[in-house]
């Protein structure tokens, strides 16, 4: 089924998952969108993505879309392969085309995350729709295991097998 809409145009940095998420039960190919208000950590969790093996979709802003089945997160033609690094500048860097994505990480500096949060989906903007909408989960951007948590979380989306919320 093809969405005629064009895609929609959101403030948020998406990166494509690389072979780590094997690591964790998912499979290549999905990616994650990094949302939160500006200077919450979303490049800066993207950088640390990639260094472990992803690659760039869109920093800061991202264009949607959806197939009827998934949600798709790719680049505008003017930011394609570029990111901004605070202190450093605009770099190029090797970038993923449209991609799948399996998992939303609202980032809040603030937030505590919860140890067993209520599973949550990501609704699209409308009028985009997606049958196997991403998991969302809200992330400290700074803690150390923020995107090994992400890798996790997205591979467990992945493969059928997220469960938040319920105890092992």
């Amino acid at each position: 089924m093809s969405n005629a809409n064009p895609p929609i145009l959101i403030h948020a940095t998406s990166v494509a998952l690389g072979a780590r998420v094997r690591r964790f039960g998912g499979i290549e190919g999905f990616g994650v969108l990094l949302t939160g208000e500006s200077g919450s950590g979303k490049t800066d969790v993207a950088l640390r993505l990639i260094a472990e093996g992803g690659l760039l979709i869109s920093d800061d802003q991202t264009a949607l879309s959806a197939d009827g089945t998934f949600l798709f997160a790719e680049s505008i033609s003017s930011i394609v392969g570029q990111m901004e690094l605070r202190g450093i500048g605009i770099i190029k860097l090797d970038h993923a085309a449209k991609t799948p994505i399996a998992l939303v990480v609202k980032l809040d500096p603030s937030a505590a995350p919860e140890r067993l949060p209520e599973p949550a989906l990501y609704s699209p903007p409308a009028p985009l729709k997606a049958t196997r909408p991403p998991g969302l989960v809200t992330l400290h951007p700074f803690e150390p295991s923020t995107t090994a948590k992400i890798t996790a979380a997205a591979a467990a989306m992945i493969s059928g097998n997220f469960v938040a919320g319920v105890a092992p």
